[in-house]
């Protein structure tokens, strides 16, 4: 493929096969009008330059290649990016130590249109980490698959109801190149299936500084089945999805080794990829001789996971006969029992038949786990606590980063040329804080015009895909031609877009559909609403809530007001969020793990009306948006009154704000918000401070921890092993004595024997627990191990002492696990509480 584009270049114009492979144009616009003049019908279908260089005719190329002025414009384009490659990037200009190599795991991709591999919001999020890893200089390489048809594409049909469709992705029109071996030669890795084995190729997209791995089972090799591995994302038989999560896993590991790279710290995005961590230490115990228990404890320090799902019922769940049927030669290979890798997967109750879940098998097998924002982290200790009996809520494992986004993928051309003028070309590629400066330099003026130019750019695409919308459907001449009319560029605009299913709510605001009609035909102050969104093609109630749009928007009284614009998609959600003048989220609370798409507005300008959850719930404050309070766990009568939450929000302060005008016609007002929310938001939820936050809190710490662990042939990891073993050998003949507690000036002396059986005292950390009141409040004092009980073996008396006002009982000993290397109880979760 790239000898057949390289062989039609003319010479002089070699270097565009270096700049379309590079996905690094999907955020840098410099290169746009090189594209354009190559093609511009085929660049403002397809916005692929790698689909450009293979279609355009040599005849164009010719002509392009005697024209100095391209030439040049192509020479200042590569030098530009060879100079971002070549320069220090921010991590190596900070000073602080070298960043750890990571790779980072995800079943989806969104990267742009021209590669997609994606269904929703976890692909975007893993497609904004690379670009912004690649833009910070985080030494990062990730892996993914490489599908054949992708997700589904959706289509309205003549009544409005969702079709899918599933187009090819055909590998040689894609920005991505085959993937060399040492030997120069087609890289494929092997998997060890029953009764067979199965090839996967291994493809490259270069994001960037970041290499992207992908696999694709479509291997000449292979059986007609295995060749459909990476046939469709999200395919809804089990062993289909079972088999692909083994590519993305243990073939993801095998092609990073057989490629030569040895990542410090492993990246899970998501569960799906859970199966890396074992071929991780499969290649380990391989490399050292050691056995695979060992090797487990050797490299899950160096994991970390990264949960998205809030309700038990998301998370990737598998018939134990599956993980058997695919795992008994893969435990036989490393020397262990088909049921002991099972149980790597199950719950800690239970019987043998107890199914394969991933995200308990990406706890067990990593050395720190976080939610997506702070929320989220609460709803995820809630979740994995059966995971860890006995042990306090907030004790649970799990942190938490909240998400961010690329802003360079995100912004008009008019907001990226207002930060430039502002804050430098170089502003998202480092420290953000003097953005918050320096937009406060912006005047009125200055920001109506930016958001009028926005609304008016979405207002003129969103009839363009109406129309083209209209026309597959067969409509009337007069039907379609008056999609060339819909919306109004001076209306306020609100945006309203996500995946369609029950628990996001994107109905909420139907739930009076007169109520609604009457704020969008006011006639001084209307509105103007923009909705898009897919349902899963086997949520039938996702469907359903689709038509129920669809329907309203044929009303005669709306239908200049409202459009639903179908196959929400990367360039339609650009679209959207660089346009609408607020964005509209109301999950049902606490459901929307982070909610990033509201995220996306706050660079261009938008603003938020949101329920408080996921990052909002962070985000919010009077002077930069709206909120939604709502109720957990939201049943009908509360969504009727969040519904009028949303209704009064909008007729008593969004819309009169909006329209509340001086002399100047200006919406001053609007425009303090607008401004509140670039200074203060649009830095803090860009991914930029969420990949730093990962850096410090997770991939750094990891990568030490890994390192020692994996020193002097595992030496470490071995002692914790044998460590472990000796607690849980042991831990049933740990009992307490008597408690003694003594009232001491300000609060409380406690003191209680402790008789440990056979575990060592060093091997356990005996506390003084009290469950905490407000946040911030301690909830654990260390006890001191005094002197031997006489008489009886290996006993100790323990005491401390307490300043507090709190009664004596709410206080309580408790013996944990302790190890100065072990992650407790992420690793250990062993508890033993008084009496």
């Amino acid at each position: 493929m790239i000898s057949f584009v390289a062989n039609r270049l003319p010479q002089g114009l070699e270097a565009l096969t270096e700049l379309a492979l590079d996905l690094r144009w999907t955020w840098n616009h410099a290169t746009d009008a090189l594209w354009e003049s190559l093609s511009a019908d085929i660049w403002s279908r397809t916005r692929n330059p790698w689909l450009i260089l293979r279609a355009v005719s040599r005849r164009r190329l010719e002509q392009l290649a005697s024209d100095a002025g391209f030439r040049q414009r192509l020479a200042g384009a590569v030098a530009e990016r060879r100079q971002y490659l070549d320069q220090p990037a921010w991590f190596e200009r900070s000073g602080a130590e070298p960043a750890p190599r990571v790779a980072y795991f995800c079943l989806e991709y969104g990267l742009a249109e021209a590669l997609p591999l994606y269904s929703g919001g976890l692909g975007i999020l893993a497609g904004d980490t690379l670009k912004t890893a690649s833009d910070l200089g985080l030494p990062m390489i990730a892996v993914g698959l490489l599908y054949q048809q992708g997700y589904a594409r959706q289509m309205l049909d003549s009544v409005g109801a969702q079709q899918e469709f599933y187009p090819a992705n055909v590998p040689g029109d894609l920005p991505i190149s085959p993937a060399l071996g040492p030997d120069g030669e087609w890289l494929s890795v092997t998997l060890r299936l029953p009764g067979r084995d199965a090839m996967l190729r291994v493809w490259q997209a270069q994001v960037g500084r970041v290499p992207l791995l992908l696999l694709d089972s479509n291997h000449p090799f292979n059986s007609p089945a295995d060749r459909g591995i990476t046939n469709t994302l999200y395919p809804a038989a089990p062993e289909a999805r079972f088999l692909q999560e083994i590519a993305l896993g243990i073939g993801g590991w095998r092609a990073l080794a057989a490629l030569g790279h040895q990542p410090e710290v492993c990246h899970l995005n998501e569960g799906h990829a859970a199966l890396a961590t074992l071929e991780r230490a499969r290649q380990f115990m391989r490399s050292t001789g050691i056995g695979f228990r060992e090797a487990l404890w050797a490299t899950r320090a160096g994991n970390v996971f990264t949960t998205h799902t809030s309700v038990a019922a998301a998370f990737d769940v598998f018939p134990i006969e599956l993980a058997r049927k695919y795992g008994r030669v893969y435990a036989r290979d490393i020397g262990i029992d088909e049921d002991e890798l099972a149980r790597l997967g199950q719950p800690l109750q239970g019987s043998r038949d107890e199914p394969f879940n991933m995200t308990f098998l990406a706890l067990r097998s990593c050395g720190a786990v976080n939610g997506v924002s702070r929320i989220h982290g609460e709803v995820s200790r809630r979740l994995f606590g059966g995971l860890f009996p006995r042990w306090p809520r907030q004790e649970v494992p799990v942190s938490h980063i909240t998400n961010g986004v690329h802003a360079p993928s995100w912004d008009s051309p008019a907001a990226d040329r207002l930060w430039t003028e502002t804050c430098g070309k170089g502003r998202w590629r480092g420290d953000l804080k003097t953005l918050a400066c320096d937009i406060q330099r912006v005047d009125d003026h200055a920001l109506w015009r930016l958001i009028g130019d926005e609304r008016l750019e979405l207002v003129n695409q969103v009839r363009s895909r109406l129309k083209r919308q209209l026309g597959q459907r067969g409509l009337d001449a007069a039907t379609v031609e008056a999609a060339a009319h819909v919306l109004d560029p001076n209306v306020l605009t609100l945006g309203l877009a996500r995946r369609f299913t029950a628990y996001k709510r994107p109905n909420l605001l139907l739930t009076d559909p007169d109520r609604l009609a009457r704020l969008l035909t006011h006639g001084e102050k209307p509105v103007q609403i923009v909705v898009a969104g897919k349902a899963h093609p086997q949520d039938a109630e996702g469907k359903r809530l689709i038509r129920a749009w669809t329907e309203f928007v044929q009303r005669p009284d709306v239908r200049a007001r409202v459009v639903f614009v179908e196959d929400y998609d990367v360039n339609l959600a650009q679209c959207m969020v660089q346009g609408v003048d607020a964005w509209i989220n109301t999950p049902r609370r606490p459901w929307e793990a982070c909610g990033t798409s509201g995220m996306k507005v706050l660079v261009n300008g938008g603003l938020n009306i949101s329920v408080l959850d996921g990052w909002w719930d962070e985000a919010y404050s009077a002077d930069a948006g709206w909120a939604i309070r709502a109720d957990r766990d939201s049943d009908a009568a509360t969504d009727r009154a969040e519904a009028e939450q949303l209704y009064t929000l909008l007729e008593r302060e969004v819309v009169p704000l909006f329209y509340d005008r001086d002399a100047e016609g200006l919406p001053r007002q609007w425009l303090a918000r607008i401004r509140g929310s670039l200074t203060t938001l649009a830095p803090h939820y860009s991914s930029n401070r969420m990949l730093d936050e990962y850096l410090d809190a997770l991939y750094r710490p990891a990568a030490a921890a890994h390192r020692r662990r994996c020193a002097d042939g595992a030496r470490l990891a071995a002692e914790l092993l044998h460590w472990q073993r000796t607690l849980t050998t042991g831990w049933s003949q740990i009992r307490f004595g008597k408690l003694d507690i003594d009232p001491i000036e300000g609060g409380w002396s406690f003191r209680v024997p402790l008789y440990l059986g056979e575990v060592p005292a060093d091997a356990v950390a005996v506390q003084i627990y009290a469950e905490p009141r407000g946040a911030g409040d301690t909830t654990h004092w260390t006890m001191r191990r005094q002197a031997p009980i006489d008489g009886a073996l290996n006993a100790w008396n323990y005491e401390t002492t307490i300043t507090s006002a709190r009664p004596a009982t709410d206080f309580t000993p408790r013996v944990l696990p302790h190890h100065p290397e072990a992650i407790v109880p992420l690793e250990v979760s062993l508890i033993r509480w008084w009496p």
